[in-house]
């Protein structure tokens, strides 16, 4: 027959949902998701644990930083004469000397000098300072009504508020932390780290763990703003104009900017908290006198002391701190989506199977 045409075969296959099975092993799930998409609990873990792990790599450098920031501060005056001071020596030369100084006259263990103090110290405030910025950010981003890109000031206000909250918790951890820094093992007024909150406090009392509160809370506010706010930025500009994807190197460029930044805006401030910190009782009346007094002995520069060592420490802490906060958050939050969506399964199959039985 000329023309015919046959018909398409029409199938029709009905599948009930219990009869369908579909397994993802959880290496083959990537997740790409917005900070804004990250749980709060999440956050304040990935913070928290990136902080220790950068303190644990970084730590040598920071000791290095505060030997030189305290290194002076004391002075042997003649008679009755204190205009007529003999300054002690300076034995801690740059960075690498420093570190080598220490190595040599106290061991390794010396580098790590009041560690566990600085775990603690992180432990406490850099879930506030770091893990709640992005929350605190979203809501005065809704309290002045800035919609779309968020302005400037209302990130610098974020990290402010953050970094002086989480000083509240984490000031007697970084009194000991520095004192047990500068102390050494050689000539050590405390044995560790309970012994140096026991002692503080029986000494100087319950101020005595809260010595410095007000430049630290500057330092910190000023140090947060610097860190995170110049992070964002950066982070945000790069991908804006596509010059890397969200991931690891992203995070490296970033970070490393942002430790920059921040060690030309909060290095005054931070000079001044060591050195009015690790002060020996009466030494200073407070915390302007600690300032004008360094102003007299060194000038500007005075400010500036230890420049190198706390960018060499600020920068790879930033580093090893972002890329790992990073790279915590986004496999923490893909365990948490591929358990809630497990769990969804299982509730789909659970009324599936009800529903044909």
């Amino acid at each position: 027959m000329v023309g015919f045409k046959p018909s398409p075969l029409e199938v029709s296959v009905q599948v009930k949902p219990s009869e369908v099975s579909v397994q993802v092993k959880p290496s083959e799930v990537s997740v790409q998701v917005k900070p804004s998409e990250v749980s709060v609990q999440v956050k304040l873990m990935s913070a928290g644990l990136a902080a220790c792990t950068a303190d644990l790599i970084t730590f040598p450098l920071d000791t290095s930083k505060v030997r030189l920031q305290i290194q002076g501060e004391n002075t042997q005056t003649s008679g009755t004469n204190k205009k007529h001071h003999v300054p002690k020596p300076f034995k801690y030369r740059g960075v690498l000397g420093t570190i080598v100084t220490i190595s040599r006259e106290e061991g390794v263990r010396g580098l790590y000098s009041g560690l566990s103090a600085g775990l603690q110290r992180q432990l406490c405030f850099a879930p506030i300072r770091i893990g709640l910025y992005d929350t605190i950010k979203g809501n005065y981003q809704k309290l002045f009504g800035e919609p779309g890109a968020t302005s400037l000031w209302v990130r610098i206000s974020a990290g402010v508020t953050t970094g002086g909250a989480a000083v509240i918790f984490a000031q007697p951890t970084d009194v000991v932390k520095v004192k047990l820094q500068a102390q050494g093992f050689k000539h050590r007024r405390y044995a560790g780290v309970i012994d140096a909150y026991r002692t503080i406090g029986k000494n100087e009392g319950i101020r005595g763990l809260w010595k410095g509160i007000l430049p630290n809370v500057a330092r910190n506010a000023i140090v947060n703003a610097a860190e995170l706010v110049s992070y964002d930025i950066i982070k945000e500009s790069i991908l804006h104009h596509k010059l890397m994807s969200d991931n690891m190197p992203c995070h490296f460029v970033a970070a490393f900017g942002a430790g920059f930044c921040t060690t030309v805006v909060a290095s005054p401030v931070d000079v001044v908290k060591t050195r009015y910190m690790n002060s020996t009782p009466g030494q200073y009346r407070g915390v302007l006198h600690c300032t004008t007094q360094m102003f007299q002995e060194g000038g500007a520069f005075a400010f500036y002391k230890g420049f190198m060592p706390s960018f060499l420490r600020l920068g790879s802490w930033n580093i090893c701190m972002f890329v790992c906060f990073e790279q915590l958050k986004r496999a923490m939050n893909n365990v948490q989506m591929f358990k809630n969506s497990t769990n969804k399964d299982s509730a789909s199959n659970t009324d599936s199977t009800a529903w044909s039985v």
